[in-house]
């Protein structure tokens, strides 16, 4: 409330401010990223990354299946083809093999991807460093969704990070919110003022109002960017919290067979464990994950399936697609439970109940 106020007292609540300059200074310290723009959504930020690749209408962009369709929707908006890459099963993320597969396999019908785009998914940093040196050998720009890994590192540095440009979100469900939002960051200042100059208008520098090319209202509040400033102060323990959250289920569930996690396959790997998902085996387990959902349900517990893949999604049920089932078999099996930073010990014991009583 403290920046929030200060925003009203000095009669600066539209785009821009001593707030947005001073959140996209602690998202820079916190996640040691050299330039940052303030946006409106995360969404906004892919959008504006992916014109900055050069993406063109008819050329091909290459993005993890396993997501939220606001990932691939961007690549739709630009007139561009998306080419969807299925997960592989340490991390549920983009499937480094198939990623090289699909770039050969375009460029013998002479197509170069623009941009590539993996999702640090649920959390859950992917093999970026590996995806990186895919993407530096056939020089295509990278594009990280760290939109749900805020505070998730990969051989100590931050999502979001390791790429040409990456993405955040402040959405109301993200482990930290301004209620709308989102970010772009880069190690590149130029790439990043562009992408302050097309998200405010894209004004060129006159007197009068002149613009040379189409930009975009895509700055963020100096309101919100309070609210944003005050959340960063708290992002360690929301981090903390969810982790904690995520040990909780561990216990709950411990030695049942047919129950996998979402798991960090080793020390490189630092989750934010933004949602606790895991996988229900119904042969093994004799129950699937929709009943178990429906169970908890029925007491006013709300859990929800992982995502369904985007080559399964009819808008896109005519891209190109590199698979091998993991993302097929997690959205048949997956479910996300309860992982929000309030949830309490009451709370937890009453999904425990429930968990145990269907998976005995």
């Amino acid at each position: 409330m403290k920046y929030v106020n200060e925003a009203y007292d000095t009669n600066w609540v539209a785009p821009l401010g001593a707030n947005v300059d001073g959140f996209e200074g602690d998202i820079r310290t916190y996640t040691n990223s050299e330039h940052c723009a303030a946006l409106s959504s995360g969404t906004a930020a892919l959008h504006l990354a992916l014109i900055l690749a050069d993406v063109q209408p008819g050329d091909y962009v290459i993005c993890q299946t396993m997501t939220f369709s606001a990932t691939a929707n961007p690549i739709a908006y630009l007139g561009a083809n998306p080419v969807f890459i299925d997960s592989e099963p340490d991390t549920w993320n983009m499937d480094t093999d198939l990623l090289e597969e699909a770039i050969i396999d375009l460029a013998k019908k002479t197509i170069k991807p623009k941009a590539i785009i993996p999702v640090h998914l649920y959390g859950m940093p992917a093999k970026i460093k590996e995806i990186c040196e895919i993407a530096q050998k056939y020089s295509i720009s990278v594009v990280e969704d760290a939109a749900e890994s805020l505070g998730a590192t990969y051989k100590g540095g931050a999502t979001g990070t390791f790429g040409d440009m990456g993405i955040l979100s402040f959405n109301g469900n993200k482990i930290i919110t301004t209620s709308g939002g989102g970010a772009l960051i880069s190690k590149n200042e130029l790439l990043i003022e562009r992408a302050k100059f097309l998200a405010t208008q894209a004004r060129d520098e006159a007197p009068h109002y002149q613009h040379s090319q189409i930009g975009y209202n895509y700055r963020m509040s100096n309101i919100l960017a309070g609210i944003g400033r005050g959340q960063m102060e708290v992002l360690t323990d929301r981090v903390a919290r969810r982790r904690e959250i995520n040990s909780w289920y561990r216990d709950i569930l411990v030695g049942r067979d047919g129950i996998e996690f979402q798991t960090e396959p080793n020390s490189d790997y630092y989750s934010n464990y933004w949602l606790t998902a895991i996988t229900i085996d119904p042969e093994i387990c004799g129950v699937n994950r929709e009943f178990v959902r429906r169970k908890l349900l029925e007491e006013n517990i709300e859990s929800r399936p992982l995502w369904k893949p985007m080559h399964l999604q009819p808008v896109f049920q005519n891209a190109p697609f590199f698979g091998n089932g993991t993302s097929e078999n997690l959205f048949d099996q997956g479910l996300c439970l309860p992982s929000g930073s309030n949830l309490t010990l009451k709370d937890i014991q009453r999904i425990k109940r429930v968990l145990l009583a269907v998976l005995t």
